[in-house]
């Protein structure tokens, strides 16, 4: 007995510049068949994005401090210790924007979590 069956589709997908040779064969052999997409998609800096732009006006140092932090496991006081012994209250203040965070402290931030001072400035 036979049965009957449906062929699955082929899905061919190249990407990057398509040699003309290459074009040439897909279209003898798939004919009408063949669908060519072209990439119209356009990259962008992400920083010029109104996205970026609304997240990082809504993004205060303090928050860069907790995530930083947390992503490194340490808890409030083990940053202070890090940072020369500040309390843990003052790591809290710092995270919550009720102290500023100086140049100075920014520094050791950077230094300790290895990214560019200015994530701790409000510049």
């Amino acid at each position: 007995m036979q049965a009957l069956v449906k062929t699955p589709h082929t899905d061919i997908r190249i990407q990057g510049e398509i040699p003309a040779r290459v074009l040439e064969a897909l279209k003898s052999e798939y004919g009408a068949n063949l669908r060519i997409y072209e990439d119209d998609e356009e990259y962008v800096n992400i920083t010029e994005t109104g996205w970026y732009k609304e997240i990082k006006a809504q993004t205060t140092p303090g928050d860069a401090i907790r995530v930083y932090r947390e992503n490194f496991g340490l808890t409030q006081a083990q940053l202070g210790e890090r940072l020369g012994g500040l309390p843990r209250q003052t790591i809290s203040g710092m995270e919550r924007g009720r102290r500023s965070i100086s140049l100075a402290t920014a520094r050791k931030l950077a230094v300790i979590f290895q990214v560019p001072a200015s994530r701790f400035l409000d510049i």
